[in-house]
């Protein structure tokens, strides 16, 4: 264990300093290029994000569409029945406080800005086809859909499940490092480890942090328009609305997970629905009921062809300005928002976890833009308010005030909302800090309160400064940019998974299939001559002298019995030295026991041991084969009894096959 994350009492800091004390600089290298030179900065990143658009696309289309792929197949395969956690383990959370800091963090902040605003400008500008039709507006909810399906929860399902997974089951530290321990090994705790740490640590930073600076660009425009004498896009103002948004994710850092975070994302729910709800039943009712159906049907029936669409046949803009950008957006996001599902997770088998994480948030998600979205263009397409539509394509911060005009009770709906980006930015910036946290100090999940305050209060002030300098684009461009190198990680997250839980399953199997040599034969009789038994690892000449001593004899008593009772039996000897048992069974399928001396390459101890005496380095096992091939168990050392009674197991279990087979 290092010294960062060794416990103490009188310990008043607990830090990773490589981590820490390096993504403290670059961040603020970042920042300052990003304050005193925006317009090159937001350049340079923008020529960078377009590179990896233009030439990379394809590459995060298919990745993101594997990631998916990925984590339904975990699921239902015999893999979603591990727990993330000891197999003892109970969830933390209730479902309802689960679903709600599931909601809060992963994308909570983006349907209050993009419910509205997204399906009319898709409306307005569509991919394909002609602009302000019908058939605009269907293809506007079908790709607003696809950019915030399960997409969106695969790529965070990855990234959490990775990190739940070995540090609540395996006892890892809470770090993306952690993740790719199966591959690496006890190289992640060095420079390998910390960069990836180092990485998930900036993309955390400054994804919140811009996210942070523009919202506040939309809390400043609702209350514009709620109170008379507030001007709208005032940085001053927004500086102010920084600083209090700020205090109060501080304040919920510093009251933890449990009191803090918890509570507030469950006053996002509460929020959320009670305006999903007011928008159904004040709006088109009967229409948005019909629209959730067919937005969904339309989403899955499309879910393939809309995955793998680059419109290569095509080539247009819109792909990079929409569905790339979200793709990267997303995968930026990841570490933060998967280590902090991962954070709240523990307890859940995998399957339950892929069933919540990409079921759950998707129905409300579904719920919010259909009855926002159709709202919406119903009021364009159906009322003729067009201003709607023009002011979306103005000023898209307006979209969700502008639209609460049309509707009754404009001001308290307004307010409302207000309120609600205000605490969803509460808990991306609290979460963002707990997790910076975590990934700063090695893992520790309970470290000293003013890390947390300090993460918090940076990620305020970086806001700020690049708010004020006009450089929230160019950071936010690079962050989008570099989710490139990290989609390339969760690649390595996927393998790296799938070669641990492959391992657990196949011990799972084996040690609950496995036959073990019976309690009371001459070599169980007393227990260390049974452990000799177990341990030994014996030569080829040692197995086919059991073979030969007591296998063979044992099948010939059986045989014997079995003639004797009507039932041709024969047993045999092969050139390789397996001995057989076959057992007619007329016009039906005969049975057929036999055991094999099978070689193998011994442990490292036992190797290391015969090559100091120069001896050959394999052992044998004695191995029962059945007609269908090797069963996996080995039987040396088995008493003669014993042996006959396993015999007589299988042959039981065959007559029963036979018998439910007529």
């Amino acid at each position: 264990m290092n010294e960062a994350t060794s416990p103490g009492p009188k310990r008043w800091y607990r830090i990773n300093a490589p981590v820490f004390i390096t993504s403290a600089v670059l961040v603020l290298f970042f920042v300052v290029l990003a304050v005193v030179a925006p317009q090159q900065s937001e350049q340079l990143f923008g020529n960078v994000q377009a590179w990896v658009i233009d030439t990379a696309g394809w590459f995060y289309v298919l990745a993101v569409a594997g990631f998916l792929v990925f984590v339904v197949a975990l699921a239902f395969s015999s893999m979603g029945q591990l727990k993330l956690g000891p197999d003892h383990s109970q969830p933390d959370y209730s479902y309802t406080s689960w679903f709600a800091m599931l909601f809060s963090a992963g994308m909570g902040i983006g349907l209050m800005f993009f419910g509205v605003a997204e399906p009319l400008m898709h409306y307005a500008t569509p991919p394909v086809g002609d602009p302000g039709t019908v058939e605009a507006a269907r293809q506007a909810m079908r790709v607003t859909f696809f950019h915030w399906g399960m997409h969106a929860w695969a790529i965070y399902a990855v990234v959490a499940l990775s990190l739940a997974y070995f540090s609540h089951r395996h006892g890892l530290p809470l770090t993306i490092r952690s993740s790719l321990y199966p591959l690496i090994g006890d190289r992640i705790y060095g420079p390998i480890g910390h960069a990836v740490d180092i990485f998930a640590v900036l993309g955390t930073v400054f994804g919140v942090a811009t996210s942070l600076g523009l919202g506040v660009i939309q809390v400043n425009s609702g209350l514009h328009y709620l109170f008379e004498g507030i001007p709208a896009n005032n940085v001053t103002l927004q500086m102010v609305l920084i600083a209090g948004i700020t205090a109060l994710a501080t304040l919920s850092v510093g009251l933890g997970l449990d009191t803090g975070i918890k509570r507030v994302s469950e006053l996002n729910m509460i929020l959320a629905v009670s305006l999903l709800a007011f928008v159904l039943v004040a709006g088109p009712t009967v229409y948005l009921l019909q629209t959730l159906v067919q937005n969904t049907g339309m989403y899955f029936s499309n879910l393939f062809e809309m995955t793998f669409n680059l419109y290569a046949y095509k080539p247009t803009g819109w792909l990079g300005g929409w569905t790339l950008f979200y793709w990267g957006w997303w995968i930026a996001w990841s570490p933060f928002v998967g280590m902090f599902i991962a954070r709240v997770s523990r307890g859940r088998t995998i399957r339950e976890f892929v069933v919540g994480v990409l079921l759950v948030p998707l129905g409300f998600t579904f719920m919010w833009m259909t009855f926002f979205g159709n709202t919406a263009l119903h009021m364009v397409m159906v009322d003729g308010i067009h201003s709607l539509a023009d002011a979306v394509a103005q000023d898209s911060s307006v979209a969700l005030f502008d639209f609460f005009h049309h509707l009754p009770f404009a001001g308290i709906t307004s307010m409302i909302a207000t309120l609600l980006v205000v605490t969803f930015f509460v808990t991306s910036a609290d979460s963002g800090a707990l997790v910076v946290d975590m990934l700063t100090s090695g893992g520790e999940e309970e470290s000293p309160l003013w890390q947390r305050i300090f993460w918090a209060s940076l990620e305020g002030g970086i806001a700020a400064a690049l708010l004020w300098a006009g450089g929230l684009k160019a950071l936010q461009a690079g962050t989008i940019a570099s989710a490139l190198p990290f989609s390339i990680i969760m690649v390595l997250m996927c393998w790296g998974m799938l070669r641990a839980m492959r391992i657990e399953v196949l011990k799972r199997a084996t040690s609950r299939s496995a036959r073990v040599m019976p309690i009371g034969g001459p070599n169980s009789s007393h227990w260390k001559a049974r452990l000799e038994t177990v341990i030994a690892h014996p030569r080829r000449a040692e197995v086919m002298a059991y073979l030969q001593e007591q296998v063979k004899p044992a099948l010939a008593e059986v045989a014997a019995e079995l003639n004797r009772q009507g039932m041709p039996s024969r047993v045999e000897s092969g050139e390789d030295g397996r001995v057989w048992v076959d057992v007619g069974q007329g016009e039906e399928a005969d049975f057929f026991y036999s055991v094999h001396p099978r070689a193998y390459e011994p442990p490292s101890f036992v190797l290391q041991q015969r090559r100091k005496g120069k001896a050959d380095d394999q052992y044998y096992r004695a191995e029962v084969h059945l007609k269908e091939g090797g069963q996996g168990y080995d039987v040396m050392g088995w008493s003669r009894q014993d042996l006959i009674n396993d015999v007589l197991d299988q042959y039981q279990r065959h007559l029963h096959f036979l018998h439910v087979l007529r």
